[in-house]
């Protein structure tokens, strides 16, 4: 599904974005770059992989991301797919909230995405083909009690990612973009959580079960893939039925 592909993939030490950088590998992509600030946990974990090449980058470093993409520009002349899942959490109250707690959330998760799309996008404009699939959630579309950061971060890539749909084929380049916006899903993030909560998120889940990056990495798959050739500009929510 992805033979002869160049990807890129944020946030791929683990959890989420290390079985979509796995997925990617298993259908057959040339080649994925695998992006994360862990590089122990990064490198432990694509070891044994030939078409992986672990990077370990701030994406909120602009003039590290851009070193990566020209770097890359130069050994393989592209970015077919690039996969912004990097994310992070700092929740509070909002009379709690630190700027500390703020300016980190917003950082990452809002612009470590511009930071990327807007040195790629270019590249895949030029080539006239490529696919750009951003990690948002159900709190970007529905908010969420303590995490006015988050929501702002998740709910602004859903507006960029609209913007970018008719921006990168205003001129008729084959370069689509879309969001995947998940419900609560077993990651590193929620393992933590007490029994007693995770509990009532499944009471309120329609479908009586957290999420697993299975779920997560299907969706991505298929926005990422040339089966959804016509679909830009769309929010694909996997949540069990949690919002509806």
């Amino acid at each position: 599904m992805f033979n002869n592909k160049i990807c890129l993939v944020t946030g791929a030490a683990q959890g989420i974005g290390k079985a979509i950088t796995l997925r990617l590998a298993e259908q057959g992509a040339e080649k994925i770059y695998a992006l994360d600030m862990n590089h122990e946990m990064l490198s432990s974990a694509y070891a044994d992989h030939a078409n992986i090449e672990p990077v370990t980058v701030n994406i909120c470093d602009r003039g590290a991301v851009r070193d990566l993409v020209e770097s890359i520009a130069e050994q393989d002349g592209r970015i077919d797919v690039l996969v912004n899942n990097a994310g992070v959490t700092r929740d509070a109250l909002i009379d709690k909230m630190t700027e500390q707690e703020w300016d980190f959330v917003i950082d990452v998760n809002l612009k470590g995405v511009f930071n990327l799309t807007q040195l790629i996008a270019p590249m895949m404009m030029e080539n006239n083909y490529g696919s750009i699939v951003t990690m948002s959630s159900v709190v970007g579309t529905d908010g969420n009690i303590g995490q006015s950061n988050y929501a702002a971060t998740k709910g602004g890539v859903i507006a960029m990612t609209k913007g970018w749909a008719k921006e990168f084929a205003r001129k008729g380049a084959n370069v689509r973009a879309n969001c995947v916006a998940p419900g609560f899903i077993e990651t590193p993030m929620t393992v933590d959580l007490p029994e007693k909560v995770l509990d009532g998120i499944k009471q309120k889940t329609p479908l009586g079960r957290m999420g697993t990056t299975e779920d997560i990495t299907n969706g991505v798959e298929f926005l990422a893939s040339d089966k959804a050739s016509f679909i830009t500009g769309q929010v694909l929510k996997i949540d069990g039925g949690l919002v509806l």
